[in-house]
């Protein structure tokens, strides 16, 4: 379990799972600048720099990898893996996302939508309404900042600004959602922020929610052994400390390692939808971004999981 969480902590975008979203948008950011990317973002970069965390911004920084190697070969072996990572698992939803505008579905719904960019920068059909569920800080920071650069939305936004540990579903109907269209979900970046017992009732709560013909996509939260875990630590406190980051916040903290939660596949195909999945590292290897890092470990690496219900 997490030693940083509790069953009613809040946060806005620099504090706890918050700062967890300007990481992911610095990594699309680098991603963005890379020559041949996966995946274009030209949004990230503007959400990182302002949102005041402090060691994100300085990833973008696009010699920061050449800097971590010149005092940790192995670090920025780390670095470089999970910047990869981030590309391949957002060009995974995104193509999800136009393979269920495709099928004719027009009903979005980003659970923990963080700094997610996609209601802006994907190419949506014409009456497509995209939801919005996080935090209200964060939604406000995203829509405040965006709004500031001229950013306009591709496809209908919605903001829902609840906890997902709240009456989220009912927030969702009254900001307009229609639970007799289907819809495609999204949980990225979310799971392994939960407690087993929470992801089952949050794909109970989508599945209540889902007409036949949704589609859901979600990233598994990964496991680590526990001498994994302390290695990591370790070595993040090192890294910190070479860098002056020691404000950073160590993303272990945040994650609740629940060994004996429920597979999401498996669990969604118990409960009326066809699933499948494809694991991540598999995913890096097929896109040519694998980077080899010790103590590899798969089950410490997500699937992402897609489903259509029946």
């Amino acid at each position: 379990m997490s030693s940083l969480r509790s069953h009613d902590d809040t946060w806005d975008i620099a504090t706890s799972v918050g700062s967890t979203a300007v990481m992911v948008a610095a990594a699309r950011a680098g991603e963005t600048g890379r020559e041949n990317p996966l995946i274009r973002d030209p949004y990230a970069a503007i959400l990182v720099a302002g949102a005041g965390t402090g060691f994100w911004e300085t990833l973008l920084d696009q010699d920061v990898a050449a800097k971590i190697a010149e005092v940790d070969e192995d670090a920025a072996k780390i670095f470089e893996h999970m910047g990869s990572y981030q590309a391949v698992r957002t060009h995974f939803f995104d193509e999800y996302f136009a393979e269920a505008a495709k099928a004719g579905i027009r009903q979005i719904v980003i659970l923990a939508s963080g700094l997610d960019s996609r209601a802006y920068r994907l190419e949506w059909p014409a009456g497509s309404t995209v939801y919005e569920i996080d935090q209200p800080k964060v939604l406000e920071y995203k829509a405040e900042t965006l709004a500031a650069h001229g950013a306009q939305p591709s496809a209908q936004r919605r903001e829902v600004p609840i906890d997902l540990r709240q009456d989220w579903p009912k927030a969702l109907r009254d900001a307009g959602f229609d639970d007799g269209q289907p819809t495609a979900w999204l949980a990225e970046g979310l799971l392994m922020y939960l407690p087993a017992d929470a992801q089952d009732r949050l794909f109970e709560l989508v599945t209540e929610l889902s007409a036949p013909g949704s589609r859901i996509a979600a990233e598994t939260a990964g496991v680590s052994a526990g001498e994994r875990r302390e290695e990591m630590r370790e070595r993040f406190e090192r890294f910190a400390a070479q860098f002056n980051m020691e404000q950073a916040l160590n993303i272990q903290d945040l994650i609740y390692e629940d060994p004996d939660r429920a597979d999401v596949a498996e669990w969604l195909g118990a409960h009326g939808w066809r699933a499948g999945g494809v694991h991540s590292l598999d995913e890096m290897r097929r896109l040519g971004r694998y980077v080899e890092i010790e103590h590899d470990d798969t089950r410490a690496f997500s699937t992402f999981v897609t489903a259509e219900k029946l």
